[in-house]
């Protein structure tokens, strides 16, 4: 008999004391953003750099202008409009931007738009996008594998971990037998991950994610329950707390949406095998079960996107074996594949959820924490949802 690993709170009055003192400590930080907030929107300008994210080209009548998502150097995300021809595709830009008290606090924790008048542009390298092929990943719905984020760290963390415990086992019989592998190993794979957040900027979704990894690896070393909505609700405390804007992060939500269904699968998981609860259960049911989400968000719709799990699967081989091609130069081998892959006919159509649903459908989900039965009708409603916009 397999005995179970103590809780994370061995008490529910120890976690809703632990809830309050987050709480609290996000109200302290709210505090702060916000007078940092009334400081920037009381004064008549400002100078800033902005890289260009992305840049979507408008017309108003006979006159044709330019929309740019830009982020500053001091962390902000916002929206101005150019009449210039200028391409700014790929560009950093010194602005003199003109703030207004239109901008609402979440909008400044977010997005916002903000006039502005263009000082200099230098070219930045071709590091985004482009729009066509953004539109391809849409459709096939495997945005979450090309935008760096906690998938990929996942990935990275299994492979290093595992291949640097090869080295570590034999080593630990003969010289250390006492050391605990999950300490040493771990506290390298750290390090090592560390080091690749700082080897591509320090991205916010990988960020968050490294600190998801590093408080999980805690959790382990503690020998504490770690697949547990305690442990997922301690961590998107802890998140919010060091990163206030994530209360308004739209790809924030859908991270910790994606996270909560792979629990509350695994919690409902008993008498299925190993294999089939990694290669149906967790790719098909968050898929099925993310897809009311999504779709309040992103109308796009194709028949494409029922690739999106299988997809998933084949890359959890293929990124790393795709980044040891390119440490040999043989990096474009396997792009033959891929270009067939984004060559496909563009064929989507648009389905938007309304609010209520969402709200409706994230109710049932909390609910089917508690309930099985909650759980089944959660589970028949994406069902027929998936039917209704791929096969109707």
């Amino acid at each position: 008999m397999q005995l179970e690993k103590p809780k994370l709170f061995p008490e529910t009055k120890t976690f809703i004391w632990v809830i309050l003192f987050f709480l609290l400590v996000i109200l302290i930080r709210l505090f702060f953003e916000y007078q940092a907030y009334r400081d920037f929107i009381s004064k008549p300008f400002y100078y800033t750099h902005a890289n260009v994210l992305n840049l979507y080209k408008k017309s108003k009548g006979d006159q044709e202008y330019q929309v740019l998502k830009l982020r500053s150097d001091e962390g902000l995300t916002f929206y101005t409009t150019n009449y210039s021809q200028d391409n700014f595709d790929h560009k950093r830009l010194r602005l003199q931007i003109f703030p207004s008290k239109k901008i609402s606090f979440s909008d400044y924790l977010g997005t916002f738009y903000v006039k502005s008048r263009m000082k200099a542009q230098e070219p930045l390298p071709v590091t985004f996008l482009e729009k066509e092929l953004r539109e391809k990943i849409s459709m096939l719905g495997v945005s979450h594998l090309v935008a760096l984020s906690g998938f990929h760290l996942g990935i990275l963390w299994g492979l290093v971990y595992g291949l640097l415990l090869l080295l570590y086992r034999p080593l630990q019989q003969h010289f250390f037998p006492y050391r605990h592998a999950l300490f040493d190993v771990g506290a390298v794979a750290m390090l090592l991950l560390g080091g690749y957040l700082w080897f591509v900027d320090f991205p916010p979704s990988l960020l968050r994610s490294y600190a998801m990894v590093l408080v999980g690896w805690m959790v382990l070393l503690l020998g504490m329950e770690l697949l547990s909505f305690t442990f997922l609700t301690t961590i998107i405390l802890i998140l919010v707390a060091l990163f206030p804007y994530l209360l308004v992060s739209l790809s924030f939500g859908l991270s910790v949406a994606g996270v909560f269904y792979i629990f509350l699968l695994l919690q409902y998981r008993k008498g299925l095998h190993t294999w089939m609860i990694t290669l149906v259960l967790i790719p098909l049911g968050i898929f099925v079960l993310m897809l009311p989400i999504l779709h309040t968000v992103f109308p796009v719709t194709s028949g494409y996107q029922l690739l999106s799990p299988w997809l998933s699967l084949l890359f959890i081989p293929f990124y790393p074996f795709v980044m040891f091609l390119h440490l040999l130069g043989f990096g474009s081998l396997l792009d033959t594949g891929l270009l067939a892959l984004f060559a496909l006919p563009k064929i989507s159509t648009e389905s938007l959820l309304p609010l209520w649903a969402l709200f409706g459908y994230i109710s049932i989900s909390i609910g089917a924490i508690w309930s099985k039965k909650l759980f089944w009708s959660l589970t028949g409603l994406a069902v027929l949802y998936a039917h209704y916009i791929f096969l109707v």
